[in-house]
């Protein structure tokens, strides 16, 4: 009976969004498009997000992501393809997505006069089936600040504040926009700690940003648009075969050093060589070796992986000259604070 109940379950979902919906996830995408003006931002699009996950959206401005996301929230309709968002497609059921997701926006319009408990406890009430305004507080770091005033509040723990708001409806799933943009690194650590914790309740996370070591730090997989198509999916460790990508042997050598002849003519910059061997464990043999004989220090001696940073801008390439998503107000409206 169960499992006739769970195919049933399975198949309505099918039948109602118009794409196949394993039930383990959160986000289903098949063969998105969409475009402004005639000139195409989302070219293809496949994607899936699994319930419980940080999934990362990189890609550079102009390449499709943020048009991507508003079509995934609900708040730009697509030319084709198929969506569901936690069941349901949101061009058709925004108003039932409402309550079942949290959105932070680059920036908002809370009133700075409230205090940091009155803002959520306002946003809480607009919610049938809210969260704690007290147990928001906590998750997010705020304890301290509970009656402080919005206007009061550092750029760090105003973000802060962004996410509270968007758990006060107590989301399944949630969707951050550039969540540490202009932040120093103490904050931008601080708003990690706040996001790893909403992965620890189990939520699930769609995050968008320009830094890779955030995406490093706090994805579980991450996808990379360029020119409104996916060009990478994966862990930010493999990535485009990073894993298993051939390593790179750099170091400095004083300005009077000749290398031994098998490492001459490799890249050098600042006083760096930089040379990728066939065999990694010999060639640093070698190239130690010889600098004991030579009595010469190799001063920043590194063996380098390709980083998620350079993998990122091999898949992406130069940004293109006219991307969809720069048209302009004119083609593509802005989004306003909640």
């Amino acid at each position: 009976m169960a499992v006739a109940m769970a195919k049933a379950k399975a198949k309505a979902m099918r039948d109602a969004d118009g794409v196949d919906v394993d039930p383990g996830a959160a986000v289903v995408v098949r063969g998105l498009t969409k475009s402004y003006r005639g000139v195409p931002a989302v070219r293809g699009i496949d994607l899936e997000i699994r319930r419980g996950e940080i999934f990362a959206l990189l890609g550079p401005n102009g390449a499709g992501k943020t048009t991507t996301v508003e079509i995934l929230e609900g708040y730009r309709a697509r030319d084709g393809g198929a969506v569901s968002v936690l069941g349901h497609d949101p061009g058709r059921a925004r108003s039932r997505l409402k309550a079942r997701i949290g959105i932070v926006l680059q920036s908002t319009g809370v009133d700075r006069y409230l205090t940091v408990a009155e803002t959520i406890t306002m946003y809480a009430s607009y919610y049938p089936h809210p969260r704690p305004v007290n147990e928001v507080i906590e998750l997010v770091g705020l304890e301290a600040k509970r009656d402080a005033r919005v206007a009061k509040l550092s750029g760090g723990q105003q973000r802060r504040l962004d996410v509270a708001i968007a758990l006060a409806g107590d989301p399944e799933l949630l969707f951050l926009d550039e969540p540490t943009t202009g932040f120093d690194p103490s904050a931008r650590h601080e708003a990690w700690d706040v996001v790893k914790n909403l992965a620890a309740l189990g939520k699930t996370v769609v995050l968008t940003t320009h830094y890779m070591d955030e995406a490093q730090y706090l994805a579980d997989r991450v996808a990379v648009i360029a020119a409104g198509r996916i060009v990478a999916q994966g862990t930010p460790a493999t990535l485009a075969g990073r894993d298993t990508a051939r390593a790179r042997i750099r170091c400095r050598l004083p300005e009077d050093a000749l290398p031994p002849e098998e490492f001459a003519g490799v890249a050098i910059a600042d006083g760096y060589i930089e040379f990728t061997p066939d065999d990694i464990t010999r060639a640093l043999h070698r190239l130690t070796g010889w600098a004991i004989e030579q009595s010469v220090s190799l001063d920043g001696l590194q063996i380098v992986r390709p980083s998620l940073e350079d993998v990122y801008l091999e898949l992406t390439g130069p940004p293109s000259a006219v991307g969809a998503d720069r048209l302009g107000s004119a083609a593509i409206p802005e989004r306003t604070s909640r």
